[in-house]
């Protein structure tokens, strides 16, 4: 019986210090008040992708996502620092440090939400499917036999992992490290149809000018959310509230429709 109860003590001493250390390390997020601290958020973003974030013609990094940003961190007493990263290891990038949020077009998942914390959503879009114009391809059905392309590491390529009839009926898929880049193969014909962005398809087209349509049919619908490690809550709760009130003043819907032609934002809607 002692040396049953003696266990029992043991056993219990272990939950409760377990239980009080991870109570420590929940009441312990001070993730806000680093940023503060060193006077910047460092925000990780692929500098290809259009509206988003991209490098304009003097090769500086702008975009919707990229003033809304700048506004947030204005909005802190902070400066807004963008790092370019590789999409593919953007986990990686934020995990170890070397940023302090992924912002730009990055859809909410459920695989990303079990390893990362972010803000509710804030702009809804879709993984569509960008074709030639003049082509043969109307639907998804259409593509059966055809090689397509998406972004390594993109909500494209899950998109198309979460409709596996559709995969399956492909001949080749192929992987590039920037949509411009997919983009590019679809014109020269290396490849019959990009799976994409709304809304970075949308633009693309309107600015480039060139000959592609995209497919009515859409992949999924979306979320796009800002990024953290898991446990920011504090961070992502001090960017949220910043876009709320930069709804409730209309500067949210200033910069979109600058960006879009409308407000296309989901923040208080």
């Amino acid at each position: 019986m002692k040396k049953t109860t003696l266990v029992l003590v043991a056993v219990l001493f272990s939950m409760s210090t377990l239980f009080a250390a991870g109570t420590k390390e929940q009441g312990t997020d001070n993730s806000l008040q680093k940023v503060l601290a060193k006077g910047q958020l460092v925000v990780g973003l692929d500098d290809s992708f259009p509206p988003m974030g991209f490098r304009d013609e003097n090769n500086e990094i702008v975009g919707f996502d990229v003033d809304l940003a700048k506004e947030v961190c204005s909005r802190l007493d902070i400066k807004a620092v963008f790092q370019p990263i590789d999409w593919n290891a953007k986990e990686q990038e934020l995990n170890t440090g070397n940023i302090d949020c992924i912002w730009n077009g990055f859809t909410i998942t459920s695989d990303r939400l079990a390893n990362m914390t972010f803000t509710k959503p804030y702009v809804s879009n879709a993984q569509v499917v960008v074709v030639k114009k003049g082509s043969s391809f109307t639907s998804l059905a259409s593509l059966a036999g055809k090689t397509i392309g998406y972004q390594a590491g993109s909500s494209a390529a899950e998109a198309v992992d979460g409709n596996p009839e559709f995969k399956k009926s492909l001949k080749q898929i192929i992987e590039f490290k920037e949509n411009l880049t997919g983009l590019m193969d679809l014109e020269i014909g290396g490849i019959d149809a990009l799976v994409i962005d709304l809304l970075v398809a949308n633009d693309n087209i309107n600015r480039s000018g060139k000959d592609f349509m995209i497919l009515k049919e859409t992949l999924t619908s979306e979320d796009y959310g800002v990024g953290f490690r898991k446990g920011e809550q504090q961070l992502a709760d001090g960017v949220w509230n910043q876009l709320v009130a930069m709804d409730k003043d209309g500067t949210l819907a200033k910069i979109a429709t600058q960006w879009f032609g409308a407000d296309i934002t989901v923040v208080g809607k």
